[in-house]
C-alpha cells in the first residue's frame, strides 16, 4: 500500500537528547491522523523533520510513495506539505493578504500585484469556509482568525498534506468547533491532515487513526474507532491516568480574596471589567468560565498588579492590595500562573534554574547583601525540578529549550513552592498532555486541601467542572452568575457564557 506520507525509522538527536528514536509514521490519503504524546515526547520534532526544519540522523521519508530528501521548508512546500505551527508566524502590522503571500508574492509588470493576491485569498477563503477578511491587519483580528490565516498560507502554496501543531491550544470552545468543521471540509476536498495534539476528546471526535509516541519512541498506531480515551492515555504515559481529582468535601474557611465593585479599562479607556464583584474563600477552587475577551485577562492583571484599577478595591486577607506593584502583591501572598507563559511566565533566555527563583532571587539564601549565590540558586532549582518532574537535561538549560509542558511545570514549581494564600491559575494546562494535566490538577487540589484559595481561569469547561467548588461565569466584564458543578452542565454554562441567563435558568430547572 502506498501512503501519502511515510516516515521510516526516523532518528533525531540534539546535544544530550535523542528526541526521535527509530520512529515510523504512515499516513493514508484523505485521513486525519493524530500524533499523540506527552510534552517533550518528540511529536513536534518529528513533524519539523517532515517539514524540513530539522535533518534526521537516520531514516527516510516517502511522499506519495516516492523517496524524498527534505532539506528545507521550501522543498516541503514544493512536495505539497504545509505546517500550521503552534506559535503563529505572522507579522502583526501586515494585512492578512500580505502575510499569506509573503515569500510567494505575485507580480504584474515587475510590481507586487496585491489586488490579484487579495482575490486569490478570498477565493480560497470561500472555498474552505474560512471567512477571513483579506485587508484586515493581523493585530486587529482574533487568535482563532489568525490561525485561519496560517491555514490559508499553506493552502495558498498548494499544500495537500497539512500538519497542525496543537491547533486548539489557544482557541475558545466556539473556535475549536469552527476549526473542527474546517478540518473535516479540508479532508472532504482531498487533503490529508496530521494533527499533533494532547486532547483525547478531539482525537475521538475527528481523527481516523492515531500514532502514539512516548519519550521519543513509537508505541503504536491504532484505529480511533477501535479504542477509547483511557486506552490512549495509558499508551501515552505508560500508566493509568486519573481524570477526576476534586472529590474531597468542600470546606471553605473564610474569605481570602474580595474584589469589590472593580472597574478596569483597556488601552482605549473602555471598561473591560465593569463593576465586578467576586470572593474567593480559603480551601476552595473558584473557577471562572467565560468566552475569551470578556474581561478575564484584565481581571487577573488587576489582581496581580500588572494592570491599574480605575475604580473599586481588591483585598487579600482583609488588607488592601489595589494598585500595588506586582512584587509587593507577590510578597503579600499571591501566586500567579500566567495565561501566556512566554510573555509573563518566563525569561526564555534565562536557565531553568534562574527562572525557578525569579520570585525569590533577592531573598536569603539565594542572595545576601545584594549578591546572588548561584550554588544556592541551583541547589533549590534542582530540588524543585525533581519534585515537579520538569524534564530538562539539567538546571542550566535555557527555558526556551524545554517543551511547553515542562516550561509550565517550572512556573508552577516556582509559584506553588512559596505556598501563597491566593494562587491565580490562568489557563494552567493549555497545550499540555493528560499526564501533565493530571499532575497540575493534583497540585492545585493540594493547595486547596491546605486551606489556600485558588482562582482558576480556564477556557476548558471540562477542567472548570472537574476542579471547581464554585463556578463564576463572566460576561462583558461582570460576574453574571455563580453555580456549583454538581448542579450545572456544559450546556447551561454555555448559555451563561453567552449572556443568556434566563435560558440557562430554564435549562437548569429541566435538568435538575
Amino acid at each position: 500500500m502506498s501512503y501519502v506520507i511515510e516516515m521510516r525509522n526516523i532518528r533525531k538527536e540534539f546535544p544530550g537528547i535523542v528526541a526521535n528514536d527509530d520512529i515510523t509514521l504512515q499516513v493514508n490519503k484523505g485521513e486525519i491522523h493524530a500524533l499523540l504524546g506527552e510534552n517533550g515526547a518528540g511529536k513536534s520534532t518529528l513533524m519539523n523533520v517532515l517539514f524540513g526544519l530539522y535533518q534526521p540522523e537516520k531514516g527516510d521519508i516517502r511522499v506519495k510513495g516516492k523517496k524524498v530528501n527534505i532539506t528545507d521548508p521550501n522543498i516541503a512546500n514544493s512536495l505539497g506539505i504545509g505546517m500550521v505551527h503552534q506559535h503563529f508566524m505572522l507579522i502583526d502590522k501586515f494585512t492578512v493578504t500580505e502575510n499569506i503571500i509573503l515569500g510567494s508574492e505575485p507580480t504584474l509588470g515587475g510590481k507586487l500585484d496585491l489586488k490579484h493576491a487579495g482575490k486569490q485569498v478570498m477565493k480560497l477563503s470561500e472555498q474552505y469556509g474560512l471567512d477571513v477578511k483579506p485587508n484586515k491587519k493581523i493585530e486587529d483580528i482574533s487568535v482563532g482568525m489568525q490561525q485561519r490565516v496560517e491555514i490559508l498560507k499553506t493552502l495558498y502554496r498548494g499544500a495537500d498534506i497539512l500538519i497542525f501543531d496543537e491547533p486548539t491550544a489557544v482557541l475558545t470552545p466556539l473556535e475549536v468547533k469552527e476549526l473542527t468543521k474546517i478540518m473535516k471540509l479540508l479532508v472532504k476536498e482531498g487533503k490529508s491532515i496530521i494533527l499533533i495534539t494532547h486532547k483525547l476528546k478531539e482525537i475521538m471526535e475527528i481523527c481516523d487513526r492515531c500514532t502514539v509516541i512516548r519519550r521519543g519512541k513509537g508505541i503504536g498506531t491504532v484505529e480511533v474507532k477501535d479504542t477509547n480515551p483511557d486506552q490512549l492515555a495509558s499508551m501515552m504515559v505508560g500508566r493509568q491516568v486519573n481524570t477526576k481529582v476534586n472529590d474531597e468535601p468542600y470546606k471553605p474557611n473564610g474569605d481570602v480574596l474580595i474584589v469589590d465593585n472593580l472597574t478596569v479599562v483597556d488601552s482605549r479607556k473602555v471598561p473591560v471589567v465593569d463593576q465586578l464583584n467576586l470572593t474567593v474563600k480559603g480551601g476552595e477552587i473558584l473557577g471562572i468560565a467565560g468566552v475569551d475577551g470578556n474581561g478575564q485577562t484584565e481581571l487577573i492583571e488587576a489582581i496581580s498588579g500588572l494592570r491599574k484599577v480605575k475604580k473599586g478595591s481588591i483585598t487579600l486577607n482583609q488588607k488592601e492590595i489595589t494598585n500595588l506593584s506586582p512584587r509587593k502583591i507577590t510578597e503579600k501572598g499571591v501566586g500567579h500562573i500566567p495565561e501566556d507563559r512566554h510573555k509573563h511566565g518566563l525569561v526564555l533566555d534565562f536557565s531553568v534554574g534562574e527562572n525557578i527563583v525569579l520570585q525569590t532571587y533577592y531573598q536569603k539564601p539565594q542572595a545576601t547583601a545584594g549578591y546572588l549565590h548561584y550554588n544556592n540558586i541551583y541547589q533549590k532549582a534542582k530540588s524543585l525540578i525533581k519534585e515537579y518532574d520538569v524534564r530538562t537535561p539539567d538546571a542550566y538549560t535555557p527555558a526556551r529549550a524545554l517543551s511547553g509542558g515542562n516550561q509550565q511545570k517550572a512556573i508552577i514549581a516556582r509559584e506553588i513552592d512559596r505556598s501563597p494564600d491566593l494562587l491565580i491559575a490562568a489557563q494552567p494546562t493549555r497545550g499540555l498532555d493528560v499526564g501533565a494535566i493530571e499532575f497540575i490538577h493534583n497540585k492545585l487540589i493540594e493547595e486547596r486541601k491546605q486551606g489556600k484559595a485558588v482562582l482558576l481561569v480556564s477556557f476548558e469547561l471540562d477542567e472548570i467542572l472537574n476542579l471547581s467548588d464554585r463556578i463564576a461565569v463572566i460576561y462583558e466584564g461582570r460576574i453574571i452568575d455563580i453555580v456549583t458543578p454538581s448542579e450545572t452542565n456544559e450546556n447551561e454554562l454555555g448559555l451563561l457564557m453567552a449572556g443568556q441567563k434566563e435560558k440557562a435558568a430554564v435549562q437548569r430547572e429541566e435538568n435538575f
